[in-house]
């Protein structure tokens, strides 16, 4: 007769388990929605600001069949600014890269700015421009994990405003090395 009384408790409590994890997991599950709903609304608001002024939004991006990629003649070697070490010590850095633009052959400045022969007649502009940008920075800002990445923003800012145009749309740098 214990047995049996025990096996009914069990039973009873078993029963009285499931019935409480069923009313807790609806009670939680409508707050869950609730949260994912608030989430997705703040994530709808911010991704008006996922993208920096003046950066085209990815809809806006211009296919490679429109692209044109132009790259500066030959590897340029530019000294950074003056970097002070630990001890003190002042140390002069160099930038060894290759610099390419990607532009935009549908932008209406294209033809006047953008062709190749145009673009090498103004070689000597742009060589100056990357210059005076990356001799701004040492190279641990350079080594930093956005460094490169900020260094292609300015490099790019600092070109369309030599155009007042934005037919580049993008900077490249390959072959990088620090010395």
């Amino acid at each position: 007769m214990k047995k049996n009384m025990l096996s009914i408790i069990t039973l009873a409590l078993l029963l009285v388990n499931i019935i409480l994890t069923a009313v807790m997991m609806f009670s939680t599950t409508s707050t869950n929605r609730k949260v994912a709903d608030l989430v997705t609304n703040i994530t709808t608001a911010l991704n008006l600001e996922l993208t920096a002024p003046g950066e085209k939004s990815p809809e806006e991006q211009v296919s490679l069949a429109d692209t044109e990629v132009y790259a500066l003649t030959g590897s340029m070697t530019i000294p950074t600014a003056v970097e002070t070490d630990a001890e003190g010590k002042s140390k002069q850095g160099y930038l060894m890269c290759n610099v390419s633009f990607s532009i935009n052959t549908k932008h209406s400045d294209y033809k006047k700015n953008g062709s190749a022969e145009a673009m090498a007649g103004r070689e000597e502009l742009i060589k100056d421009i990357v210059n005076s940008v990356v001799s701004k920075h040492t190279i641990s800002e350079l080594q930093a994990d956005a460094g490169l990445e900020g260094l292609k923003a300015e490099i790019l800012a600092a070109v369309q405003d030599l155009y007042k145009s934005d037919f580049i749309y993008k900077v490249s740098i390959s072959e990088v090395k620090y010395g």
